[in-house]
């Protein structure tokens, strides 16, 4: 196995040098996907690209694509460049980087499989955010016809990369908020193992979040019925698979 952390990074420049030397403090490789940021955020990164060398690859999309558009390019570069795994991990600071080393460790027990954040949240997550997770959570559970997903939305993962990269090759995924989800119920259905494993999320340490409220919940509906489609097309073989299971 060989392992890359993959933080996507669309104008964190408070943030994303604590997450870059805290990954490496675990011994990963690191690729920063620049996603279209600002003149400020791209000084930043060119600065962690000169102080971490060879272990850190900065790669730079022209204009901004969204997370799922972000991490897609990071991930098929992380293959292209001999990774078998990729951990990825938000630049914004909500993850508890001390957690990675039992990603690793379960990634590592099962190298065939996704392991994937379940979040324990503290006081300072907003109630609206809290509670709107749990319509994205049955959509889940109905989109799967099983309760295998815990938690589809949180970005704190280590992914296989051939079958990833494979899917993302041959769909078109959500290339901004839905590709969390999507991601995770296609290679579901695609019987793809997935392991949860409970982490700590706080929400950003700078105050940045780049959700938007009416745009990106329109895009998260959208996804729910296109995978609610999908799921019905499916419906023969998914449910001979819970038999066989």
């Amino acid at each position: 196995m060989r392992t890359v952390a993959v933080i996507p990074c669309y104008n964190h420049p408070q943030t994303i040098g604590f997450m870059v030397d805290a990954v490496r403090a675990h011994q990963l490789e690191v690729i920063v996907v620049d996603d279209g940021s600002d003149a400020v955020c791209a000084e930043v990164l060119d600065g962690l690209a000169r102080r971490h060398g060879a272990t850190l690859t900065l790669l730079r999309l022209e204009h901004n694509l969204g997370k799922g558009g972000a991490m897609m390019a990071g991930l098929r570069h992380a293959l292209s460049l001999g990774y078998t795994h990729a951990l990825q991990i938000d630049a914004d600071g909500q993850h508890d980087v001390a957690d990675i080393p039992k990603f690793l460790a379960l990634s590592d027990q099962r190298p065939d499989a996704v392991v994937y954040g379940v979040p324990l949240y503290d006081d300072c997550v907003p109630k609206a955010r809290l509670y709107g997770r749990y319509a994205t959570h049955i959509w889940v559970w109905i989109n799967t016809l099983s309760l295998d997903i815990r938690d589809s939305m949180c970005g704190f993962r280590v992914y296989p990369l051939e079958p990833v990269v494979r899917l993302i090759d041959q769909t078109r995924l959500g290339r901004r908020m839905d590709f969390d989800t999507e991601l995770l119920v296609r290679l579901h259905w695609q019987g793809v193992r997935l392991i949860h494993l409970p982490t700590r999320v706080r929400y950003p340490v700078d105050g940045l979040s780049h959700f938007k409220l009416v745009s990106d919940n329109m895009l998260i509906s959208c996804m729910h019925a296109r995978l609610l489609a999908g799921m019905l097309l499916r419906l023969p073989l998914l449910l001979w698979r819970k038999v066989a299971w």
